[in-house]
């Protein structure tokens, strides 16, 4: 859980902060732009700059680094696509220039200037004699032979899809209409980039929810599972590869459920016997499942793709399909209940916006709440910091 945190703060470090390096290195020639704007003062030995001045400000948002974030996070994707950080790696560093170009076929003067973006976001290092080498953070997740590379993930899910999906988020807002998960992964090449790409960063996850849950739910005698929206299955083969008396059934839709199955065919054979895909919208009232059979209903990053009145009945069928005793875990997106943070859990909320417009930005309280208004008992609710600053684990209970 501590590695699986580690790394979603170094990357989010590195995904919101590039922009503000990239603006306080290499923008000032603009600063005569805002020569005019009285909100901003200029000290004798500072730099014009819309990061915060001093400690009273330091809560304060750092307006450029926002704002030109979209660029830096644009240059890391494109030295995912373009193989920047294997050709380094697999070189053993100290790389010039010549032999990118090589590797990336690109020969233009533009390489450089990517290149530049990346040194100055510090993916890169750039030696005096023109050399480039990684960085630790760049060498441990953005190198594909790297045992904590999640860059498909980044490049595939998130630089492919949610960012144009971001561009969109003003007209969601003021309109309401956004596509829904369902109708986005009917296009099968949709629904293959995103199941593929999340699975490589879902089982790292999973492996830290079992270790993370241990305290408060024991899978020892549990013979059955339910995965709603279980995506490729990854947490699926995390649970039952740890415990052999397990089986689990994967409710998914049907574009995710055909490569799902791709996926679970490159299992280890035991674990394919016990886990099963079913077809299934999650939004549907009615789930192909009997009542009263499952020892854990498991919900990942599946409350917040779904319109808010959806949540709660999410929760009554995973009620019904439980046992006596039974378990479900909701794992998420989540801010504090104060609803100021974290960053995170905030933004990743609001990327859902783009394509659930009508879903619930969640918070601890209010899926305990629609937890306790399914059945599950009142008082009896836990809540555990998953992936730092990023997303919450919250446990139910069946009497």
């Amino acid at each position: 859980g501590r590695r699986i945190g580690r790394t979603a703060r170094s990357a989010l470090e590195m995904l919101l902060r590039l922009g503000s390096m990239l603006a306080r290195r290499g923008l000032h020639a603009a600063s005569a732009r805002f020569a005019a704007a009285p909100a901003l003062r200029l000290g004798r030995s500072r730099a014009l700059s819309t990061a915060p001045v001093d400690d009273e400000m330091e809560d304060d948002i750092d307006v450029d680094g926002v704002a030109y974030g979209f660029m830096a996070s644009q240059a890391l994707f494109a030295g995912l696509e373009l193989g920047i950080f294997d050709a380094i790696a697999a070189a053993g560093g100290s790389v010039d220039l010549p032999s990118l170009q090589r590797s990336s076929g690109v020969t233009a003067p533009r390489l450089q200037t990517l290149l530049t973006a990346l040194v100055a976001s510090k993916a890169l290092r750039r030696s005096r004699d023109g050399a480039y080498d990684l960085s630790p953070n760049a060498a441990r997740f953005l190198v594909s032979s790297s045992r904590h590379f999640y860059g498909d993930y980044l490049k595939l899910q998130i630089g492919r899809q949610f960012y144009h999906r971001m561009g969109a988020l003003t007209d969601v807002m003021k309109t309401g209409e956004a596509p829904s998960y369902a109708s986005w992964f009917s296009d099968p090449e949709v629904a293959a980039t995103y199941t593929r790409a999340q699975h490589n960063g879902s089982v790292a996850t999973a492996k830290a929810l079992l270790k993370r849950m241990a305290g408060s739910v024991s899978l020892d005698g549990a013979s059955k599972m339910l995965d709603v929206g279980g995506g490729s299955g990854a947490f699926s083969y995390v649970f039952t590869g740890k415990h052999p008396q397990l089986s689990s059934q994967i409710l998914e839709l049907p574009e995710v459920c055909a490569t799902g199955n791709t996926i679970r065919a490159e299992q280890p054979a035991d674990v394919q016997q016990r886990v099963s895909f079913s077809e299934l919208d999650a939004t549907s009232p009615d789930w192909p499942v009997p009542d009263g059979e499952y020892d854990l209903v498991l919900m990942s990053y599946i409350s917040g793709s779904v319109p808010e009145p959806v949540v709660g009945a999410l929760y009554a069928n995973a009620y019904k399909a439980l046992k006596p005793g039974g378990r479900l875990l909701v794992h998420d997106f989540m801010v504090d209940d104060s609803l100021d943070g974290p960053l995170g859990g905030a933004i990743w909320a609001l990327q859902h916006v783009t394509v659930n417009a009508d879903g619930l930005g969640l918070a601890p309280r209010e899926v305990v709440s629609r937890m306790g208004a399914a059945g599950f008992a009142s008082g009896k609710a836990e809540t555990h910091e998953m992936i730092s600053g990023l997303t919450k684990l919250v446990i139910g209970h069946k009497n």
